[in-house]
């Protein structure tokens, strides 16, 4: 008989005995040097750790010399299980935020037009498995075929307090992007009005005529004789931004064909929501999440050699 395989696996419960005084998540941070600190703080959010067996969700629980801290991974693990076979990863999720990994292919949220499975509808099922009251809130899209990070709210409050300030609160949002052709200049800014038709189409426009302002940055990251890798920063966050402005400058995305691409042998979007970064709108501690650039991105520049 074949014998399970638990070489990497954790151990779903762990104490720590606190050796002097303390706050409750500074010592977890240096107990737990492997896990990261956003890790740590939603294992707190979940209810997940306890001290002497009390459950706390408090940062700065005060700790004594002797104390026990018991972690309790067990719920994290068949939450973890649920959501593999929908292909969603969860970054980060306490009880006002969830940070997700979308992956090309799966639409943000449903349309009149679609009704099929979306991230929206994968998180809200998640969160009612432990409370049926519980709901999601859409912060901020992605296209169907765009991968990458992507936030939700956990009440209607926050999304409100997030978009409202936007501006304010998002301190970077990078994407990773191929496109045709290699680009004359290394890097650079194109501002546009962008306006949408009654067929939802958006258009560019060099004066406003009553379209929305919006500013890309780019720079190139790789670049060869077909394709561009590019960094992409958005200064303002646009329906179809980045897609509109890589066809005003010639170098449409990869498998765009709406707005001047073709079809691509990797068969998706060249487009990758790489980072997100944030100040939370209730701890105000400055969040930051990436995601990889898609392997199937840097084949295009990185192909291995024939022997």
């Amino acid at each position: 008989m074949k014998k399970a395989n638990t070489k990497h696996r954790p151990e779903k419960q762990a104490s720590l005995i606190v050796d002097k005084e303390n706050e409750l998540l500074k010592f977890l941070i240096a107990q737990l040097p492997q896990q990261g600190r956003n890790s740590i703080k939603s294992l707190l959010a979940h209810r997940q750790i306890s001290v002497d067996g009390e459950v706390t969700t408090l940062f700065n629980y005060p700790l004594v010399a002797g104390q026990k801290v018991n972690i309790n991974r067990s719920k994290v693990y068949q939450e973890r299980r649920e959501l593999k076979p929908l292909g969603l990863k969860i970054f980060f999720e306490d009880e006002y935020l969830i940070i997700i990994e979308k992956p090309a292919g799966m639409l943000s949220i449903a349309t009149d037009r679609e009704k099929e499975l979306t991230a929206y509808n994968v998180l809200s099922t998640h969160i009612k498995k432990r409370d049926n009251q519980s709901r999601v809130f859409v912060v901020h899209r992605l296209d169907r075929e765009t991968s990458g990070v992507m936030m939700f709210a956990k009440s209607e409050e926050i999304k409100e307090k997030l978009q409202n300030a936007w501006k304010e609160v998002v301190l970077e949002r990078s994407y990773a992007v191929v496109v045709h052709g290699p680009l004359t200049d290394d890097q650079g800014t194109i501002t546009s009005w962008l306006t949408e038709n009654k067929a939802l189409r958006m258009y560019s426009s060099k004066t406003p005529n009553g379209g929305q302002k919006a500013v890309t940055h780019y720079k190139v990251l790789e670049k060869n004789n077909s394709y561009s890798l590019l960094e992409v920063k958005l200064e303002t966050g646009r329906k179809n931004q980045i897609r509109i402005h890589m066809q005003d400058i010639g170098h449409s995305v990869i498998g765009d064909i709406k707005y001047g691409g073709i079809k691509s042998s990797i068969n998706r979007l060249g487009l990758h929501a790489h980072i997100l970064a944030f100040k939370h709108p209730v701890t105000n501690e400055i969040m930051h999440f990436e995601s990889p650039i898609p392997k199937e991105f840097l084949s295009f520049f990185h192909k291995k050699q024939n022997k």
